[in-house]
């Protein structure tokens, strides 16, 4: 289990979260290629699936989440496009890349996953702290063509203070079992899904220090841009988040989920949300 176990507390950690790992992607609904980049910084885990002749689209999970995440997704994504779904450096995962030190170096090693994939042209989708990154990429790199940001977060408006003093606990002493009971009551009444909660739940036993600041600047944004807010979500006001995403980006599409919380995106009401990243993306 060496490929997992940079950032778990001991061995018997990384060994749960690899099992939940192994778990979810068992459960992947098309064929899929895992392949692992070297660089000097360790390695990056990439899942390859789709149509082999499709437009690359590069998938980035959330904070505390993996590849695995985007499972409801996949299949209708890869009727048009070659995917690209990345484990984070300093996240749980199978990417033992070291921990970005600064945006700079997180920049810097997104661009080298594109150099070692031979994308020269990309879609680029991310939720949560993915949606982050993906924002600041999207502003600083040439090579994407176009930009989907699930549910977002310190993108356009800040965190709902509730839901960081929820939070408080988790980050704090992370702990599966405070993860278990904060998933469960940002997605209050949704079912979530047992392989995706399990992983996730595992995760926390991993000490990620990802890079949060500084906050990304929208109004830079010169590529076709769609925004998905959790009608749901905990995470912040999602009337808000719309509407600042209308006042920075005035070209920007936006569409509300209105049944899904933010935990519970990509996978929750998986249909609704194909259709419309189908139809942003083709």
């Amino acid at each position: 289990m060496s490929e997992v176990n940079m950032g778990f507390r001991n061995p018997a950690d990384a060994v749960d979260f690899a099992t939940a790992y192994d778990a979810a992607f068992a459960r992947w609904p098309i064929p899929v290629e895992a392949r692992d980049l070297d660089s000097d910084r360790g390695t990056t885990r990439v899942h390859l699936c789709g149509n082999p002749g499709g437009w690359p689209l590069v998938l980035l999970p959330g904070g505390g989440a993996t590849s695995a995440i985007w499972a409801g997704n996949v299949e209708a994504l890869g009727r048009t496009h070659r995917i690209h779904a990345l484990d984070l450096l300093g996240e749980a995962g199978r990417s033992t890349a070291r921990a970005a030190r600064d945006l700079d170096d997180l920049m810097s090693w997104l661009d080298e996953v594109f150099d070692q994939l031979g994308l020269e042209s990309a879609d680029l989708c991310g939720h949560s702290h993915g949606a982050w990154i993906a924002l600041h990429h999207a502003v600083r790199s040439p090579r994407v063509r176009r930009l989907a940001l699930l549910d977002p977060t310190a993108c356009f408006t800040r965190f709902s203070p509730r839901y960081l003093l929820r939070a408080a606990p988790m980050l704090l002493r992370p702990k599966p079992r405070r993860t278990r009971d904060f998933l469960q009551w940002e997605t209050g009444a949704i079912v979530f899904d047992a392989a995706q909660l399990e992983l996730l739940v595992r995760a926390a036993t991993f000490e990620s220090k990802p890079v949060t600041s500084p906050k990304p600047d929208p109004t830079r944004l010169s590529v076709p841009t769609l925004v998905v807010g959790a009608g749901r979500s905990k995470a912040h006001d999602v009337d808000r988040l719309i509407a600042e995403v209308r006042r920075a980006v005035p070209g920007a599409r936006t569409e509300v989920l209105p049944s899904t919380s933010h935990h519970a995106m990509p996978w929750h009401d998986a249909d609704r949300l194909n259709a419309v990243l189908v139809d942003f993306l083709s």
